[in-house]
């Protein structure tokens, strides 16, 4: 038994985790026409071993004009399929961590310079660049190139990519998908008032607004196995005036449950780029309580979550049933060790490493049965 929450068992729908450690999705920007490369090989598989509950693969684009970047991950045709399947039988071949997607469309986000060159958008005329789409022809910053405002044909269209896309990681053998719904992306940009001028019945009302997420939802509820978990990421709030707020997150939260939605994953901001975010640890936190206090679904924390007993707390208080950690396992791969260390509990470790437990904690790796 468990002497912590953190390192309790944990069931997202009938997906069975052996703790509430979850990886969260981080974009490598590495990839190379939408294909994984041999460094997600590399970057996945060394996550794989860090005995975390819970893998999930970086911002999966439905369409190419949909990645953030032209090194971001697709998954919208046959050689982003083969791509994802050498890497993904590497990965199995030493973890049984069960392994998530999280699928998306960067909407007027698009068309990005990876971070380490700036991150800027890039024109659509210019290399690495393209027109970018949106729900309306309002562009991320002002001196941006305005995007194409989606009309029915195009909203079909990606509604379809969105559920080709999870047939291909059903056919991947993928545990669960996470639907990106945060951090400015399109069907975030569909939500806040800052970004949809539509007048049409996907805007206006909160309930217009939420149409077109919430079809997205359907389309690829009904196209992956109904035994695998289908779960969202959400902004909490844009940070910003006018936008997107916890109220109308709630609300959203609420339709996506009662269409069998087995989690929700609460982050922030990310659609405005006046944003005003008082950053400190576990700055998410509030929102994700608010919205666990609102659904009986698994509510994912995540936002600066970086100690130990941190996340420990955010479990014990019920202000979340599980934690998401990102930067801090690309800084640590191995924060879940570290973490059973510190509590005494124990962990799966690879038999390969085995003989690197330290003589001060002879418990911590969990043996595997022969």
């Amino acid at each position: 038994m468990s002497a912590t929450k953190l390192f309790s068992p944990f069931e997202i729908g009938s997906l069975k985790l052996q703790n509430r450690i979850v990886i969260a999705p981080m974009c490598q920007y590495s990839a190379s026409d939408g294909e994984m490369t041999d460094w997600h090989l590399i970057h996945l598989g060394n996550l794989a071993l860090s005995g975390a509950g819970i893998l999930t693969i970086e911002a999966t684009a439905v369409t190419p004009e949909g990645r953030i970047s032209y090194g971001d991950v697709g998954l919208y045709s046959d050689g982003c399929q083969r791509a994802m399947d050498r890497v993904l039988t590497g990965i199995r071949r030493w973890s049984d961590m069960p392994i998530a997607v999280q699928l998306g469309h960067a909407g007027r986000k698009a068309s990005s310079e990876i971070p380490w060159k700036g991150g800027h958008q890039i024109a659509p005329d210019a290399e690495g660049g393209w027109k970018t789409v949106a729900p309306s022809s309002i562009p991320f910053r002002e001196h941006y190139d305005h995007p194409n405002a989606l009309d029915k044909v195009g909203l079909q269209r990606i509604r379809a990519a969105f559920g080709d896309a999870a047939r291909r990681a059903a056919e991947l053998g993928i545990d669960a998908i996470q639907i990106h719904g945060a951090h400015g992306y399109l069907l975030h940009q569909f939500m806040s008032p800052l970004s949809n001028e539509r007048i049409d019945e996907y805007g206006g009302s909160l309930e217009n607004r939420l149409r077109f997420p919430l079809e997205v939802f359907d389309t690829v509820r009904e196209a992956f196995p109904s035994d695998k978990p289908v779960t969202m990421r959400l902004s909490g709030t844009d940070w910003a005036e006018g936008g997107w707020d916890v109220e109308q997150t709630i609300d959203f939260a609420t339709a996506l449950e009662a269409r069998g939605c087995s989690a929700i994953h609460v982050s922030s901001g990310g659609l405005a780029h006046h944003q005003q975010i008082a950053v400190g640890p576990s700055y998410q936190v509030p929102l994700a309580r608010a919205v666990k206090q609102a659904v009986k679904i698994p509510v994912i924390a995540v936002g600066l979550i970086t100690e130990f007993e941190q996340a420990e707390a955010i479990l014990t208080t019920g202000d979340a049933d599980l934690v998401a950690i990102a930067r801090a396992i690309l800084y640590d791969p191995r924060w879940p060790w570290h973490a059973a260390a510190h509590f005494g509990e124990t962990v799966q470790a690879a038999d390969q490493y085995l003989r690197c437990q330290p003589r001060q904690f002879r418990h911590l790796f969990e043996h595997k049965a022969q």
